[in-house]
């Protein structure tokens, strides 16, 4: 079986005469953290999107687990495994929070609703409509959405956002806990370059839609090229 849980070659992907993602590659070892970061505009989102399944007209290949999943709907993906979350919170606010767990559910075959609930600090507030929560307990709800049955590739699309630094670095500590102890294979989109750079074990960088630079947060922390275009003097 192949060491690379989520795997993406020559990913393209054009808005008219605009060029989003040109021939990115990238391929993110099991029980790694991958953190993808980059100037606004640069693709990120774009990636994350045509790895889930949820772009159309793209070029290139995915894999999953060493299975090419690049026709599959999002639904499929998420059947093999692979699920993500959303840069604003992807929750309906008059169902209660065991609710919506329940309705995630329906889509895998294994979920321990009450596990995820735990997990993330939702017990006390199962019952609650999910607009009546704080916005922090919200993107707590958001990510165990998406860890509902254990999946083995998690994509998240800036998870700590409108969060205060001690939320975010708090939701940092508990995702880098679980998934260690899960061994779920997270990428992970993210402008809070502490949240980044305390819990990601290797770093990629887009810029203008093309692979910019990838290594160790030491490496891209040193370098240049890197903060010249995005990181800035004070990384």
């Amino acid at each position: 079986m192949t060491e690379l849980a989520i795997e993406g070659v020559r990913l393209s992907r054009r808005f008219g005469g605009f060029t989003a993602l040109d021939a990115v590659d990238i391929g993110v070892k099991r029980g790694e953290i991958r953190g993808l970061i980059g100037p606004n505009g640069a693709g990120k989102s774009t990636l994350i999107d045509v790895l889930s399944g949820r772009a159309v007209n793209w070029d290139g290949s995915v894999r999953l687990n060493g299975e090419d999943v690049s026709r599959l709907t999002p639904q499929e993906r998420r059947k093999r495994g692979m699920a993500r979350s959303f840069q604003r919170t992807n929750i309906f606010p008059d169902l209660t929070v065991e609710q919506q767990l329940r309705i995630a559910s329906w889509a895998v075959e294994e979920a321990e609703i009450d596990e995820v609930m735990s997990e993330f600090g939702l017990v006390a507030l199962a019952g609650v409509p999910a607009g009546e929560i704080s916005y922090g307990d919200q993107r707590r709800l958001d990510l165990a959405l998406a860890l509902v049955g254990r999946p083995s590739v998690l994509l998240l699309d800036e998870p700590a956002a409108g969060l205060t630094m001690e939320e975010s670095l708090g939701l940092a500590r508990t995702l880098r806990d679980l998934v260690t102890r899960w061994n779920v294979t997270v990428l992970l989109v993210e402008h809070d370059m502490q949240v980044v750079f305390s819990i990601c074990d290797r770093i990629s960088v887009l810029h203008l839609g093309r692979s910019l630079s990838e290594g160790t947060c030491a490496e891209v922390r040193a370098n240049p090229t890197v903060i010249a275009a995005y990181l800035g003097t004070e990384a």
